[in-house]
């Protein structure tokens, strides 16, 4: 056979291989210069970029880093999708690696063919070698196309809530109940978690922990399909009224801050476990119940967002100015800090406000409510909670010191809903108070 002839065959499927390879993978080693609203304009491609910072390069091969702060909010959503984008990129390099695997095997097939037919005569089988060619390098096509992860991701493309996943994580605390229908998943309980609850609360406001309904249509709702806000809600400037997140065992968490604007931890009028009632004497957490991870497991979260995020415990990676980070699924979560904010420092999801509210006191909606069975009383200055025992599931025992003098507070309820509530003196003199709801 000619030389020609023989680098004909060579330089056919080598060419169709190399053509493959290169056009088969979207994207390149530089990005697409794009226009930036900093600096009175900049056009640079995209680099790289983490929750603080971006890295872009412009035309002529200079990087520059510019805080995710000095962004306008559309070059914040593109970077947020970048970030998406590389979090995919990082989850799927396993099968990246067996695509190409499977393409440099292909290539090595390739040319085995063509040796075995060179050595017996590659004129006789130039056609054989040539349809050969062909289809080795449109399976390699195939195959690097198929694995080559989507480059456009969308700004409203998160991963969907799994409702099984999250009903084993609720479902996991005994009372706790859920369901779903094509929008929300549905947290039901009675409002009382199964842990010690009181104990250590030294800015009290007299209220005590009862049963409330959180059932039916008044039970917690977490959004199925999360997506990202264009910006941000402060949890600093807005939500201190009703539920930020709903904790793993059923029980709402609000901000961290009170009503007034104070950090409710640090004034004294939380628990040990991270809670107090509120005026309907509905017991909730205001600051991340950590203590909650022994039960779920270690890499589960310990309550979701009232935007539809999880909400992890603490973490050694980077986090952005709303407490929370992308995951390797293309997902967000948010991760708790030892400090105020403690956690969801801002509501990174899409929300609805209720439109009867309005900032500070704005809240998101759906929002289960409470119904107390008693006045709301004013903070009893002084006192300090010291003991709290359950009787039973409808009677509990709260105890407090108040000028180095005890104080008991007896309360239960019945069948017919009706509430009693017997409170002892140092003395051992008491009166009794009764309540139907």
């Amino acid at each position: 056979m000619a030389r020609f002839s023989v680098f004909r065959l060579i330089l056919l499927p080598l060419s169709l291989f190399i053509h493959s390879s290169v056009f088969s993978h979207s994207g390149g080693h530089h990005g697409a210069l794009n226009h930036w609203d900093i600096n009175d304009g900049v056009y640079a491609s995209f680099v790289t970029a983490n929750e603080r910072e971006v890295i872009l390069e412009n035309h002529q091969g200079e990087t520059m880093v510019v805080p995710l702060s000095d962004l306008s909010s559309q070059d914040k959503a593109y970077v947020q999708k970048k970030i998406r984008y590389i979090a995919q990129l990082n989850a799927n390099k396993p099968s990246l690696i067996l695509a190409y695997r499977i393409e440099l095997a292909m290539f090595l097939l390739l040319l085995a063919v063509f040796a075995l037919f060179s050595l017996t005569g590659a004129q006789r089988y130039r056609r054989l070698i040539q349809f050969t060619s062909v289809i080795l390098v449109s399976c390699s096509i195939f195959i690097a196309c198929n694995d080559d992860p989507v480059v456009d991701v969308p700004d409203d493309t998160l991963p969907a809530n799994n409702p099984a996943e999250l009903a084993a994580l609720f479902e996991s605390f005994s009372g706790v109940t859920t369901s779903s229908d094509d929008t929300y998943f549905y947290v039901s309980s009675n409002g009382i978690p199964s842990h010690e609850m009181m104990t250590g609360i030294t800015n009290w406001q007299q209220q005590v922990p009862m049963d409330h309904d959180y059932t039916g249509s008044n039970s917690w709702a977490i959004p199925l399909r999360p997506e990202i806000a264009d910006e941000a809600l402060s949890t600093k400037t807005n939500l201190l009224k009703g539920a930020i997140a709903i904790a793993a065992n059923g029980i709402p968490i609000f901000n961290p801050l009170n009503n007034r604007g104070e950090d409710a931890n640090a004034i004294g009028e939380l628990d040990k476990w991270g809670g107090h009632c509120g005026r309907a004497d509905d017991y909730h957490y205001h600051i991340p119940p950590e203590h909650l991870q022994a039960t779920v497991g270690d890499g589960k979260p310990i309550a979701y967002a009232v935007d539809g995020f999880p909400v992890y415990g603490p973490t050694s990676e980077q986090l952005d100015e709303n407490l929370g980070r992308f995951n390797t699924k293309g997902g967000y979560q948010y991760h708790t800090i030892a400090s105020y904010p403690y956690f969801i420092a801002g509501m990174k999801g899409k929300v609805q406000l209720d439109p009867n509210t309005q900032a500070p006191e704005n809240q998101v909606i759906p929002q289960a409510t409470t119904k107390g069975v008693r006045p709301a009383l004013t903070p009893l200055q002084g006192a300090e909670i010291t003991g709290f025992t359950k009787v039973n599931d409808k009677s509990y025992t709260l105890t407090y010191t108040l000028n180095n003098e005890t104080y008991t507070i007896e309360y239960s309820w019945d069948d017919l809903r009706e509430y009693t509530y017997r409170f002892i003196k140092p003395d051992g003199s008491s009166t009794t108070s009764s309540y139907q709801r």
